[in-house]
């Protein structure tokens, strides 16, 4: 019989950039009071589950959300910087809010750019480029976790949750553009 392995994805809390509907990408935004508590509720949620290996984004929001789920995993004797589960880069909308930008461009023009799966925000990334990364990403945590018999967290994005999904679950590009990812679930996987 093999042995399957777990990963425990989840989303970090939720930021000021996105309370304030505000595009983040790569940019770095704190949690908000609100995002502290999702991430106590993460890690409630994974208490009782065992991980050897977290990864996590070199944006601050994926390390805060991850630090208070680790309180409860002495096992986790490994941490790992992977940016290939980081967010979308929106480009030139980094830093913008989704306000002023429907008020320049117009609703349906930020429609596409926001939730258009081939579309690319100028200087940006679309979901299809995310997936390219993601996808490798996936890959590669496959022959880690067999080679290492690991169990693994990761602190992502929504983002890039929704291309590790929609990888996963095998989901339409349709279901994809319109997920939401919760800021307080774990999605559970078995490799």
């Amino acid at each position: 019989m093999v042995k399957k392995f777990k990963i425990f994805l989840f989303r970090h809390g939720q930021t000021f950039y996105n309370k304030n509907k505000i595009f983040t990408g790569f940019k770095d935004s704190k949690l908000t009071p609100l995002g502290f508590k999702q991430a106590r509720i993460i890690a409630k949620k994974l208490k009782n589950k065992k991980f050897q290996v977290a990864f996590y984004t070199r944006l601050g929001r994926s390390k805060q959300t991850l630090k208070p789920v680790l309180k409860f995993h002495p096992e986790c004797k490994r941490l790992i910087q992977d940016n290939r589960m980081i967010e979308r880069s929106y480009g030139f909308l980094s830093g913008k809010s989704h306000k002023s930008i429907i008020e320049k461009y117009g609703k349906e023009q930020f429609d596409n750019w926001h939730r258009n799966f081939n579309s690319r925000p100028p200087k940006g990334e679309s979901f299809a480029d995310v997936e390219k990364r993601v996808k490798k990403f996936i890959v590669w945590l496959k022959k880690f976790m067999k080679k290492n018999q690991v169990n693994v967290a990761i602190s992502a994005h929504g983002n890039s949750i929704r291309l590790f999904r929609r990888i996963w679950e095998n989901l339409s590009v349709k279901e994809t553009e319109e997920m939401f990812v919760p800021y307080d679930k774990v999605f559970i996987y078995g490799v």
